[in-house]
C-alpha cells in the first residue's frame, strides 16, 4: 500500500526500503506513480500497475512506495481539466516522464498517440484517449552511484587561466582511431587517455559539452531519416543522455569521464537548454512538463493561453518566472554540480530565462535565485546573451558573475578578416576584452568569452573557404542557417587546387586562431577546428549525426568505422601546423601575464619613467592618433603591451610583473612593412611567432626561444594574412 511520503526532495528517490515520490503539479486533480515491467517504450502491452499520490501540499503531490527497488521502469500521470482555452492541458492517457528522473530509458516513437489533442486540433475539441506509453520514454529508479566522485579533484581554473574546447560527446571520439570501437561516441571514449592527450597538448583547460542531458529528436527529424544530433531538444533536465552510454550505467560512466577529465587538470562544462523543452509547439507531443502542469512551466499568450509565448524558435518558452519552473532549473543545477562534478554550464538562450515577465530584466527570478545560491554562483556561469524576442540582444547585459559568449568578437573578426568592414577602433576594443561591453558593469575582461566559430556556423576550414551556405543534405531546401556568415571563400567555392587560394586561406585561419588566443579575455576553441574538419559549407549541421559534423582526426579513419562516413576532406588545405600553433598559443598565454588581463587596459601616454600598459601604433611606427583609432577599415594593427605596468597583484599581494610584447595584426592581403617602436617602448625585438611561417612544428616547446632578432627602428615585413608576436626588449 502506497503510504504519504513527503514532499521533499522532488522526484523519485530510494531510500533502501522503498521510494518517495514527490510531483510539483499544482493544478492537477491527481497524479498517478506508474511501474512497468516492460524496461522500456516501444511495448504493446507495457505491464503497467499505477498507485495514486494520496496527499497535495503546496502544488506538490506526494507518496511512499514501499519495495521498489533501483532499476525499476516508471512514469507518471496528471489527472485534471482538459481546457486548452484556459491552458490546462490535462490527459491521463499521456504517460509522463518525471521531470526530476536520473535516468531515462526507451526511445519516442513517432506516434499520434503521444499528442495530448484529438483530430490533429491542439486548441480545442477534447482529449486524445489513447495510451502514449508504448512510444515514450520513462523514468529508472537509482540508487547510490558507483566510480570515483567526481568532486573530489576539481581543478578551479581562474577565469583569467581558462581556455575553452566546445566539444561533441559522440562527434568528438566516433572516428578516433586510437579508441576502441565500443566506446567511441561516448563518455567512456572521451575519457579514453588517447584524447585526454590531445586536449592536454592543445593547452586548453576546460571542455564544454553539447547538451548531454537527456534529448529526443523532433518528430518531423525522425520522418525524414534524421536525427536532432547537437541535442538542443531536452526531455530530462536531470539525466545524461543514454545514447552516448557505452554501458547500462550512463550515470556512473558520466561520473567516471569527469573524474578522468579532473585528473587530466581539465574542467567540464555543459552546455544547458533550459529555455525550451523537447515538447515543442502547442501541436507537439505530450510527454512530461505539459501534461504535469502546463501553466506552471511554460509561458502562454496572455490573450490566447491555448498558444505559447516562443522566444526561442522552438515552439515554447519555459516560464523562469514561475517558482515551479525556478525550483526545477536550480535543483538541476546543483544536481549536476554536487553528485556529476560539472565545474560550470554555458546557458543556451540566456535571454529567454531572463525575461521578467516579457522585456530581459538582470534581476530576473532565475538569475537572482542562481545569484543567491553559494554553490551556483561560484561555478563558471557563461550566458548566450541572445533570444529570439523583442530586445533579445542582451551582449554586454548579462550581471556579474556572468561570463558571456561575445557574439561582438565573433563578428568583428571575420568581418575584419573576410576584408568586409570592420574599424580600427571596434578590433581594438575586441581584443582587449570588449571593455565598452563589460567595464559599465563592474565586470573583469574574463566576462567576454570570445569565439570565431562555435558549434553552430562554419567551422574554421569552412569560413574561410566558403561565401554561402549550403545546407542542402538538411532537406530544408537550404533555406535553414544563417545567410550572413562574414566568411571568405579567397576567389573559389569549396575545394581548390589553386596554390594562391590554399595559401591564402591557410593564412587567414592561422590569423584568426592567433588573434583569438591572444586577446583578453577567455578564449573558446570548437573541437576540430585544429584537424581542419570540414561540413562541406553545411553552417547548420544540427540534424547531421554523421561525418559532416564528426572530428575528422588526422590518422585514417579506423576500419570497423561505419561504412560511407569518410569526412570532408580540409578545403583549406592541410596544415600541420595548426595543432603546434595552438598548443604554442596557449603555452604563450600562461607564460606572458600581459595576455591574461585581470582588469581592463587603461591606455595613457608613455614616458621615460613609465609606460602605459597599453599603446598603439600605426604601421611606420608612430603613436595611433584618434583619427587613426577611428578608422573605417583594418590594415595594420601594431600594439605594444607593456609587462611593467600589469597593475593587478597576485595571491599574496606582489605586483605581477611580466615581459613585454609587441603584437602585429595584419589581415590585408598584401604584405606591407611595420617599423618597429623605439624608446621608451623598447632597445629591441626578438620575433617569436609569424604565423605566416611554413613551418610552425616545434612551435610549443619553442615559444619563448627567439626566431630571429630586430633592432627598434628596424622595419620587419609583415607577409599578407599574418599575425606577428615580439618580445620587447627593455
Amino acid at each position: 500500500m502506497i503510504r504519504p511520503g513527503s514532499t521533499q526532495p522532488l522526484g523519485v528517490h530510494w531510500d533502501g526500503a522503498g521510494v518517495n515520490i514527490a510531483v510539483a503539479a499544482p493544478h492537477a486533480q491527481a497524479v498517478d506513480f506508474c511501474l512497468f515491467d516492460d524496461p522500456g517504450g516501444g511495448s504493446a502491452a507495457p505491464g503497467e500497475t499505477r498507485f495514486r499520490l494520496p496527499e497535495r501540499d503546496g502544488g506538490v503531490w506526494h507518496g511512499y512506495l514501499p519495495g521498489v527497488r533501483p532499476g525499476q521502469v516508471y512514469g507518471l500521470r496528471a489527472h485534471g481539466l482538459y481546457a486548452p482555452e484556459r491552458g490546462y492541458r490535462y490527459n491521463p492517457a499521456k504517460l509522463l516522464l518525471d521531470p526530476y528522473a536520473r535516468q531515462v530509458t526507451g526511445g519516442f516513437v513517432p506516434h499520434p498517440a503521444v499528442h495530448g489533442y484529438t483530430h490533429g486540433d491542439p486548441y480545442g475539441l477534447g482529449p486524445d484517449d489513447r495510451d502514449s506509453a508504448p512510444y515514450v520514454p520513462r523514468g529508472v529508479v537509482t540508487g547510490a552511484p558507483a566510480g570515483p566522485d567526481p568532486t573530489r579533484n576539481r581543478p578551479a581554473t581562474p577565469w583569467t587561466d581558462t581556455v575553452v574546447y566546445e566539444a561533441h560527446v559522440r562527434g568528438l571520439t566516433r572516428l578516433h582511431p586510437a579508441v576502441p570501437e565500443p566506446l567511441r561516441g561516448t563518455y567512456a571514449g572521451l575519457a579514453h587517455p588517447a584524447v585526454i592527450e590531445h586536449l592536454c597538448g592543445l593547452g586548453v583547460t576546460a571542455v564544454e559539452l553539447l547538451p548531454v542531458h537527456a534529448h529526443i529528436s523532433e518528430t518531423t527529424l525522425l520522418e525524414q531519416g534524421l536525427t536532432n544530433y547537437w541535442g538542443y531538444n531536452t526531455l530530462g533536465f536531470f539525466a545524461p543522455h543514454p545514447g552516448y552510454a557505452a554501458t547500462g550505467d550512463p550515470i556512473g560512466e558520466f561520473r567516471a569521464m569527469v573524474s578522468a577529465l579532473h585528473d587530466a587538470g581539465l574542467e567540464v562544462l555543459l552546455d544547458v537548454v533550459y529555455n525550451h523543452t523537447a515538447e515543442g509547439s502547442e501541436r507537439g507531443p505530450t510527454l512530461s512538463l505539459r501534461g504535469l502542469d502546463n501553466l506552471a512551466y511554460y509561458r502562454v499568450e496572455p490573450n490566447d493561453p491555448r498558444r505559447y509565448r516562443d522566444v526561442t524558435g522552438c515552439g515554447n518558452t519555459v516560464d523562469a518566472t514561475s517558482p515551479h519552473a525556478v525550483r526545477l532549473i536550480c535543483d538541476s543545477l546543483r544536481y549536476w554540480v554536487s553528485e556529476m562534478g560539472v565545474d560550470g554550464f554555458r546557458f543556451d538562450l540566456a535571454t529567454a530565462l531572463a525575461r521578467a515577465p516579457e522585456g530581459y530584466d538582470p534581476a530576473a527570478p532565475l538569475l537572482t535565485a542562481i545569484h543567491a545560491d553559494p554553490h551556483l554562483s561560484s561555478v563558471k556561469l557563461i550566458a548566450e546573451p541572445w533570444d529570439l524576442g523583442w530586445g533579445g540582444y542582451q551582449v554586454g547585459g548579462f550581471p556579474a558573475p556572468w561570463a558571456e559568449w561575445n557574439g561582438r568578437f565573433r563578428d568583428t573578426l571575420r568581418e575584419i578578416f573576410s576584408r568586409r568592414t570592420g574599424s580600427v577602433a571596434d578590433l581594438g576594443y575586441r581584443i582587449t576584452g570588449s571593455s565598452d561591453l563589460y567595464q559599465h558593469s563592474g565586470r573583469r575582461p574574463w566576462a567576454s568569452v570570445n569565439f570565431v566559430t562555435a558549434h553552430d556556423g562554419f567551422p574554421l576550414a569552412d569560413l574561410v573557404s566558403y561565401q554561402e551556405k549550403h545546407n542542402e543534405a538538411n532537406l530544408e531546401g537550404n533555406r535553414d542557417g544563417e545567410s550572413e556568415n562574414r566568411s571568405s571563400n579567397h576567389g573559389v567555392e569549396g575545394p581548390t587546387d589553386d596554390p594562391e587560394i590554399l595559401t591564402a586561406r591557410r593564412r587567414s585561419r592561422r590569423a584568426l586562431v592567433a588573434t583569438l588566443l591572444l586577446s583578453a579575455g577567455v578564449p573558446m576553441l570548437v573541437a576540430g577546428d585544429e584537424l581542419g574538419r570540414s561540413q562541406g559549407g553545411n553552417n547548420n549541421a544540427y540534424c547531421q549525426d554523421n561525418a559532416v559534423s564528426w572530428l575528422a582526426w588526422p590518422a585514417t579513419p579506423p576500419a570497423d568505422a561505419p561504412a560511407g562516413d569518410a569526412p570532408a576532406a580540409d578545403p583549406a588545405g592541410p596544415d600541420p601546423a595548426l595543432i603546434p600553433l595552438i598548443g604554442g598559443l596557449n603555452r604563450m598565454r600562461r607564460t606572458f601575464p600581459v595576455l591574461r588581463r585581470e582588469r581592463f587596459l587603461r591606455g595613457g601616454a608613455a614616458t621615460v619613467d613609465a609606460l602605459p600598459d597599453i599603446t598603439w601604433f600605426r604601421a611606420d611606427g608612430t603613436v595611433m592618433s584618434p583619427a587613426d583609432w577611428n578608422a573605417p577599415q583594418v590594415a595594420t594593427l601594431v600594439a605594444h603591451l607593456a609587462g611593467t605596468a600589469i597593475e593587478w597583484t597576485d595571491a599574496v599581494g606582489e605586483p605581477i610583473r611580466g615581459e613585454s610584447l609587441l603584437i602585429v595584426i595584419h589581415p590585408d592581403s598584401a604584405d606591407r612593412p611595420v617599423t618597429l617602436p623605439g624608446q621608451p617602448w623598447a632597445a629591441g625585438y626578438e620575433l617569436l611567432l609569424d604565423t605566416a611561417e611554413d613551418d610552425l612544428a616545434g612551435f610549443p616547446e619553442t615559444v619563448t626561444a627567439p626566431r630571429r632578432r630586430l633592432s627598434a627602428g628596424e622595419t620587419l615585413l609583415v607577409r599578407g594574412r599574418g599575425v606577428v608576436v615580439l618580445r620587447a626588449v627593455p
